[in-house]
């Protein structure tokens, strides 16, 4: 028979409770704020609830009531320097994060409040109404709360997406020398998401100081946590991460607070991440004023046995027993507390006209102009002012013939050098001589600290790549080893990190450097072929940089890394291994953002290329002209792919001249990235077209491993030459078909969007003059 040895953890895992002597021995302060935070915290759920049982909140409001406890007592235990972030029900994290950082000093919940008191719930409730006057400029709502000053980095309407951001805020807390902390809150229906338990290993294996705060509320939404897991003793999952763990009461704010102080001394002294489950309640639904029982998946018994655990109940049968304050008091504290958020109300709304007594309206001047829709998607670039910007044409520096990846490690490294901000991270950077292809040569060896190899989860490495970028204080470049690994993180890559900077008003930068290879031609297959350029074109937030030539490569990661938006360089593994003009020892100049680059000049065809395609473009055109025909076609290598940087100016300039235009790239035409641009250039420059313009790409199909489908996959120079024929001297024209329009009767819509309908179809109408007309269409309709 075989000898069993049986297995410990070799985390801790405690429970914690609070007794009445625990209560006793509180500091009357604390007990007294807690008090204060949970009265007002309920008082503005109760009436943001009945904002919106009245119309007056657009989209959901995701209440906290009952699960007060566990924010109060929790925020209560760090300090302005400590960051957090939350889900979509993190109103009550969000307040008692930022009432603790206005009023440090603790709360009377019987004095008047502050200034700082009434402008954090004045501000909050603005922001959850959509109004100017909100954190984000109403453009975040009841779940994107952020205010980074309080250290309220930002709560978050995807399940775990907040967790890995956490952990790039912990690592900068860290590596700035500080003893700061990050707590990311989440529910009990985050705790089996990827994003989630990949965070609390990466967080576990660098010993980064995280709090992983569970709120166990019972409910995902409707499906209770013993239907979802085999533990539901949340806290458990600490231990498979060797992350020393606390289970409490979260309806005991007390209980909760001394759980946090604990986990925060334990991070503080640098013993690595911790979990804390607060076991807790949510009275509502998910959303909105009715119970769950009104759905049928709670029973009425359930929610008064937990009703009866109220947190506010409990604190003031405390404080009164103690004598701190009398009944009278601790109803008077929560009179109060509703009285000021009518008063607040009162700001931002005013009497529905001709409504009745108790009906109301948001005031018109609280809400943000409509010309404020696309600010901050991207940041101006004021921030390269004073960076050292060369001409985009030519060489501005020396130049010798240099490899292509030696131009990326060279550059690499002198930014390293010279720029204590920039940290690179991703799978094998630190290892085989500069990762899988060479381009961090030689960095781990000299800045090991700012080189980390991370394990193989995307969604956790890409994100806490976010959250150092977001902290501000770092700059990170996060390496994916090949483009289709990004859709393993593509929450983190488009949700989070693209529409970070707008969703929080736009005024804060995102520098993160994302860096990967398109590999096709190389055998590696479906998995590990695309291009993912069409696809980040159409994403918001991104700019998108493709080089081509070793001395692009320099100047436009220059560019990259000092921009304060995120950037996504695109490499082609073709490149790695050829050679071209690169800098001799200079490494510090940038090419401009937004201009592309003429690679050849012609009269009678514009050719748009980009990354690889770029060479097979030119040997097709000078393989015709070498022959004695074809067509005499400029070839510009874009360098800039998206919208906000791509070079209108120097394409319109070429269309003028040519009247025809021809976009080649090598991948399949679903993920196109000329299928936008196409419609795009019809749009701004269909008076200067002659014809359609037309495109070369693959077929449907991804790259196979095969080498004769992966080639039938994939554009190269033969499709370009194909193309080529058809502008050829004698080649039969295609035209495009001609647009016609007759009068068409648009019925009127009617009901409460339509405002927003009517807009719509004012635009449409707009479009369609544009067609009748004969004009352009504008660049943004």
């Amino acid at each position: 028979m075989p000898e069993h040895h049986p297995l410990t953890p070799a985390a801790p895992w405690v429970e914690i409770t609070a007794t009445e002597a625990d209560w006793d021995a509180a500091d009357p302060d604390l007990l007294r704020t807690i008090y204060a935070q949970l009265v007002l915290v309920r008082a503005f759920e109760q009436y943001v609830l009945e904002l919106a049982a009245a119309g007056l909140v657009h989209g959901p409001a995701h209440s906290s009531i009952g699960q007060e406890a566990g924010a109060v007592g929790s925020a209560l235990a760090l300090t302005s320097e400590d960051t957090i972030n939350g889900s979509h029900r993190g109103h009550h994290q969000f307040l008692a994060k930022a009432l603790h950082h206005v009023e440090p000093k603790g709360l009377d919940p019987l004095a008047p409040p502050s200034d700082g008191v009434r402008e954090v719930l004045l501000r909050t409730l603005g922001e959850i109404c959509g109004l100017e006057r909100g954190w984000s400029h109403g453009r975040g709502g009841s779940m994107h709360l952020q205010w980074k000053e309080a250290g309220c980095t930002g709560t978050n309407a995807i399940v775990g997406g907040g967790v890995p951001l956490a952990a790039g805020y912990a690592w900068s807390h860290r590596q700035a020398g500080t003893d700061a902390v990050s707590v990311t809150y989440f529910g009990d229906g985050a705790v089996n998401i990827g994003s989630t338990l990949e965070s609390m290993n990466l967080a576990g294996a660098w010993d980064l100081p995280l709090c992983f705060f569970i709120e166990n509320n019972q409910y995902a939404v409707s499906t209770a946590v013993g239907e979802a897991t085999a533990e539901p003793r949340l806290s458990a999952r600490g231990l498979g991460f060797n992350i020393a763990s606390w289970r409490v009461d979260g309806m005991d704010p007390l209980a909760v607070h001394l759980a946090t102080t604990e986990a925060v001394d334990h991070m503080r002294r640098g013993r690595g991440p911790a979990v804390v489950e607060a076991e807790t309640y949510r009275f509502f639904h998910q959303s909105g004023t009715f119970p769950g029982s009104a759905f049928g998946y709670r029973t009425k018994e359930e929610e008064k046995s937990w009703r009866d655990r109220d947190p506010l109940r409990q604190t003031a049968a405390q404080l009164e027993r103690l004598g701190l304050m009398t009944p009278a008091e601790t109803a008077q504290a929560k009179l109060q507390a509703k009285a000021l958020m009518e008063e607040l109300g009162s700001v931002i709304l005013e009497p529905l006209p001709g409504g009745k007594p108790n009906e109301r309206r948001i005031r018109e001047s609280e809400w943000p102009s409509p010309e404020f829709v696309d600010v901050g998607v991207r940041g101006d670039l004021s921030e390269l002012a004073g960076a050292r910007i060369v001409p985009a044409e030519g060489h501005a520096v020396p130049v010798e013939e240099v490899r292509f990846i030696d131009a990326i490690s060279g550059v690499m490294r002198r930014r390293m050098e010279t720029d204590p901000r920039v940290v690179v991270l991703g799978e094998d950077v630190h290892r085989l001589n500069g990762g899988t292809n060479g381009a961090t040569r030689g960095l781990a060896e000299r800045w090991p600290e700012r080189v980390l190899g991370t394990p193989i989860s995307e969604n956790a490495f890409a994100g806490l790549g976010g959250g150092i970028a977001m902290d501000g204080r770092y700059r990170p470049v996060v390496e994916f080893m090949y483009a289709d690994f990004m859709w393993v993180a593509a929450d983190q890559i488009f949700n989070q990190i693209g529409k970070a900077r707008h969703m929080f008003g736009g005024g804060e930068g995102v520098p993160l450097v994302l860096r990967s290879k398109v590999a096709m031609g190389t055998g590696y297959g479906s998995q590990h072929s695309m291009d993912p350029a069409g696809i980040f074109a159409t994403a918001p937030g991104w700019r998108i940089v493709a080089p081509t030539t070793p001395y692009d490569y320099v100047g436009l990661m220059n560019a990259a890394l000092a921009c304060d938006d995120p950037v996504v360089v695109l490499e082609h593994v073709d490149l790695y291994t050829s050679r071209g003009l690169g800098p001799v020892d200079d490494f510090d100049y940038c090419l401009p953002v937004g201009k592309a680059a003429v690679r050849r000049s012609g009269s009678d065809l514009t050719i748009l290329t980009y990354l690889g395609m770029t060479r097979h473009v030119l040997d097709a055109v000078e393989e015709l002209a070498a022959a004695g025909g074809g067509v005499d076609a400029e070839v510009i290598d874009l360098r800039w792919l998206d919208r906000a940087s791509f070079d209108w100016e120097t394409v319109e300039q070429s269309i003028a001249k040519t009247g025809r235009v021809l976009i080649a790239e090598q991948g399949p035409v679903g993920t196109s990235y000329g299928g936008w641009l196409g419609d795009e250039l019809h749009r701004r420059f269909a008076d200067l077209l002659d014809g359609p313009v037309h495109r070369v790409t693959a077929g449907e199909a991804s790259p196979s491993i095969s080498k004769v489908l992966e080639r039938a996959a994939i554009a190269g120079k033969e499709e370009v030459l194909a193309a080529l024929a058809d502008f050829s001297p004698g080649a039969t024209a295609r035209p495009a078909a001609p647009a016609t329009l007759t009068g068409v009767a648009v019925p009127r819509p009617t009901g409460p969007d339509a405002g927003a309908s009517t807009d719509a179809v004012a635009r449409l109408l707009s479009a369609l003059a544009d067609i009748v007309e004969g004009r352009p269409g504008g660049g943004n309709r």
